[in-house]
C-alpha cells in the first residue's frame, strides 16, 4: 500500500494529497471528487503523513498502513456513522491489539472514513516504494575492518609576532 504523499491536515476534513511545497507550506488538492487544492501554512495548520500514523495499542503502536491491510481482508466494514459498540467489535477483528482506553469511537470513524477514501484510489493497491519486497535478497554487510589511527605529535606551534602599534607623535 502506497500512502507517501497523503496527509491529514488539522481542522480540514478528508484527506490530502501533497502536490509541491512552497517557502510558506504544501500545496494539497483533497481526495474527494471535488479536488479542492489548499495551500497549508506550516505555521498554522498541523500535517500528518498516513504512512507515519500509528494507533495506540496493549503492548506496541500498530501503524495505520497495517490497519488498512486487515480492512481490505474483512467480511464487511460497518459505515462510519455506525454506533460505538459496532466500531469497537470491528476494531477487535482488524487490529485486536489496540488499546480500548485511548482509542476513542472518532478515532475509529476517523479510519473507517480514510479507507473508504483511499479504498476505491489506485496507489492503495501499489507497493510501498520505501519497504523493499520480501522475496529480494538483503545485501550482506562485510564486517568494518578496525583501523588504528597513530596520532602524531604537533609541532610546536611558534609564538607570533606581536602586532606594533602604531602612535601618533606629537610634533
Amino acid at each position: 500500500m502506497n500512502l507517501q504523499g497523503i496527509v491529514a491536515v488539522s481542522g480540514k476534513p478528508g484527506l490530502w494529497k501533497a502536490l509541491a511545497q512552497n517557502k510558506n507550506g504544501y500545496v494539497l488538492e483533497s481526495l474527494d471528487a471535488q479536488k479542492t487544492k489548499l495551500v497549508a501554512n506550516l505555521s498554522t495548520a498541523k500535517l500528518a503523513a498516513l504512512s507515519e500514523i500509528t494507533i495506540f495499542g496493549v503492548d506496541e503502536d500498530i501503524k495505520l498502513t497495517d490497519v488498512f491491510e486487515q480492512m481490505k481482508n474483512a467480511a464487511s466494514i460497518p459505515d462510519a456513522k455506525a454506533d460505538g459498540k459496532k466500531l469497537r467489535a470491528f476494531f477487535f477483528e482488524v487490529a485486536p491489539d489496540h488499546d480500548e482506553e485511548k482509542v476513542y469511537a472518532s478515532d475509529m470513524k476517523k479510519v473507517i472514513s480514510w479507507y473508504q477514501l483511499l479504498k476505491d484510489l489506485p496507489l492503495f493497491n501499489e507497493a510501498d516504494p520505501t519497504v523493499a519486497p520480501a522475496d529480494a535478497e538483503a545485501p550482506v554487510a562485510e564486517e568494518p575492518v578496525a583501523v588504528e589511527e597513530i596520532a602524531e605529535p604537533a609541532p610546536a606551534a611558534a609564538p607570533k609576532p606581536k602586532a606594533k602599534k602604531a602612535t601618533k607623535k606629537a610634533e
